[in-house]
């Protein structure tokens, strides 16, 4: 069983990096450590410079009615 904080947006937003880092710029071969490195030197640099965030497509009511027959809460 692992934990997860009831309000974990921090948690999802850390996936979705993971995700984009994989599909982005790890996806691929690279020879050695080095270049591991600095593809995630450059990968980095652009997102930031690019100020990339999240776009949430729905609302927190919305999720919370669409997901709710997979999760039991008092609210």
């Amino acid at each position: 069983m692992v934990y997860t904080p009831k309000h974990a947006s921090w948690l999802n937003m850390a996936e979705l990096e993971w995700s984009v880092l994989q599909r982005q710029c790890l996806g691929q071969r690279l020879a050695s450590v080095d270049a591991v490195e600095a593809e995630l030197l450059a990968w980095e640099t652009d997102r930031n410079a690019r100020s990339v965030r999240a776009n949430w497509q729905f609302s927190i009511s919305a999720a919370r009615d669409k997901l709710k027959r997979h999760y039991h809460c008092d609210e």
